[in-house]
């Protein structure tokens, strides 16, 4: 037992070890891009004005958190997008489980799921804001429709991937099909419907930003078009920077959540 235990943990040192240099050599890799990139500006190797500097962006997040028009913008970009994430992540498990109960309705409904997936929502934007008007809600439909059919044709595929000789045993044991669903469908699902979600944050971020582009006088899209049409491109860098903070903290927040679902079930 004590062999055993020394190999455990000389492996788990190891482990501590890769993501220690993991996570260092990252840093390195950002501390000096964010150096290259101060250094170019200061030297005049590249125009400030056009590609600004870390400290330009500094200044002018500092500038916006201090009058709080910064967080005001924040805190809207983000309420658009959890609200589309948490639409597009009802909407596709509600609609799949419909398919999946009906498998005319599945049929005749997947075509039209795979063209709707293949359009450009760029092009539907537009369309949606002259139908709903020019408002939270357009925005808010426009960041669904960029993850939601997607969603559902995969989460479709992975209901139909479920070991069937589990669905077999329900069967025999008289079980019927909400009992397959709610027993064997749904649990082998859950790693997917993680995957699916951490795919959706990122998605209903960028359909967020396509609405606030064109249908909004708030958000960090807005600050991203207006600042390109005035020239002040601190705005626009600042922006884009701080969307993919954003970006990574909501990815690493339903992370964090996959990683406790798999320890709960390792219990």
């Amino acid at each position: 037992m004590s062999e055993i235990s020394l190999a455990q943990q000389k492996f788990l040192l190891s482990q501590k070890k890769h993501r220690r240099t993991v996570t260092i050599s990252r840093m390195c890799i950002f501390v000096f891009f964010l150096g290259l990139w101060e250094g170019a500006a200061r030297l005049n190797l590249i125009d400030s004005f056009f590609f600004s500097s870390p400290s330009r962006v500094l200044l002018c997040a500092y500038q916006m958190a201090a009058d709080h028009s910064l967080f005001s913008h924040i805190g809207i970009t983000l309420f658009e997008t959890i609200m589309s994430f948490i639409l597009v992540l009802f909407s596709a498990i509600i609609i799949t489980i419909i398919l999946w109960f009906n498998k005319k309705i599945s049929e005749t409904i997947e075509p039209y799921l795979v063209i709707l997936n293949s359009l450009p929502k760029s092009a539907l934007a537009p369309l949606l804001i002259v139908w709903l008007g020019a408002n939270y809600n357009t925005i808010i439909i426009t960041g669904i429709s960029v993850a939601v059919f997607g969603s559902i044709l995969n989460l479709y595929t992975s209901f139909q991937s479920v070991d069937p000789e589990k669905i077999k045993l329900i069967q025999t044991l008289g079980g019927t099909k909400y009992h397959i669903l709610t027993k064997v469908i749904l649990p082998a699902s859950i790693p997917s419907i993680f995957s699916i979600m951490k795919v959706n944050i990122g998605l209903c971020l960028v359909g967020v930003i396509i609405g606030e582009f064109i249908a909004s006088r708030q958000g960090l899209g807005y600050l991203i078009i207006y600042g390109s049409q005035v020239f002040k491109l601190d705005w626009v860098i600042m922006s884009i920077v701080i969307l993919c903070l954003l970006a990574w903290g909501l990815y690493s927040l339903l992370s964090r959540l996959e990683q406790k679902y798999q320890k709960q079930l390792m219990l």
